[in-house]
């Protein structure tokens, strides 16, 4: 059986952690599959973004610490791409967050773009309860995506977040009944439907480069080039005569 799913609609590639009796846990075989699924998916001309979600229950519980081997750095990294992966592509990625999101599970929905919670999702820190220093980039994700306090209460303070909670802190876009999870997920994503791929794909870069500029002018120079270069592709100069028309009518 597959460990990974990947289920093509419009221009939507859903991907499915599929190991449900083992909670979706991350082997090395689980990121190779992942590693493979979004090669194929990131060189099909028709997907313009990604949700990931979990089979069964949960999202995903976590690393399987077992994997780690001999090396403990070699082995954590090898781990880490699971969801770094995801972090790596250049499409968009929604993170559908079904049941249980522990530690490296964690990780997966921190990594995403944007976080959709089904009202039975739990965002469950962990790492110290496991006796174990955080990873993969974790402390940095979450104090980024809610600020210090809410990551200082998750990460040291062991706060669980379900569905509704991960909205008040920021940490989830929205939360949905479990039922709408995933469509709700799908739609939001196939909104990029009607955008060019190139287009939606210079924009999420742009976005990753915004974090590390500090003034609005720095900003404003950083976006000039792309922009500029939107105005010269076919899908603008449609738009524009469709808008000239419109007017002159």
């Amino acid at each position: 059986m597959p460990l990974v799913l990947t289920e093509l609609n419009e221009a939507v590639a859903t991907i499915t952690l599929n190991d449900p009796d083992r909670r979706n846990a991350m082997t090395l075989a689980m990121c190779d599959e992942v590693s493979a699924a979004l090669d194929e998916v990131e060189a099909n001309p028709d997907i313009k973004a990604i949700v990931v979600t979990g089979a069964g229950r949960a999202f995903c519980a976590g690393a399987d610490l077992t994997h780690l081997g001999d090396s403990a750095d070699e082995g954590l990294m090898a781990i880490y791409q699971g969801f770094l992966r995801f972090g790596r592509s250049p499409l968009p990625t929604i993170a559908a967050v079904n049941g249980a999101a522990v530690g490296a599970g964690m990780n997966l929905a921190l990594i995403c773009d944007v976080r959709i919670a089904g009202e039975s999702a739990k965002f469950d820190d962990r790492f110290l309860q496991l006796g174990i220093h955080p990873g993969g980039g974790h402390t940095w994700m979450y104090q980024n995506i809610t600020g210090p306090q809410s990551a200082a209460a998750a990460i040291l303070f062991s706060q669980v977040l379900d569905g509704p909670e991960s909205v008040r802190t920021g940490l989830s876009y929205k939360c949905v009944a479990d039922s709408e999870l995933l469509s709700s997920a799908q739609e939001m994503a196939n909104r990029t439907a009607a955008v060019p791929k190139d287009l939606v794909i210079k924009t999420k870069e742009s976005m990753k480069k915004m974090r590390n500029i500090a003034s609005q002018d720095e900003a404003v120079a950083a976006e000039l080039g792309p922009q500029v270069w939107s105005t010269q592709q076919p899908a603008f100069a449609e738009n524009l005569a469709a808008l000239k028309a419109k007017i002159k009518s």
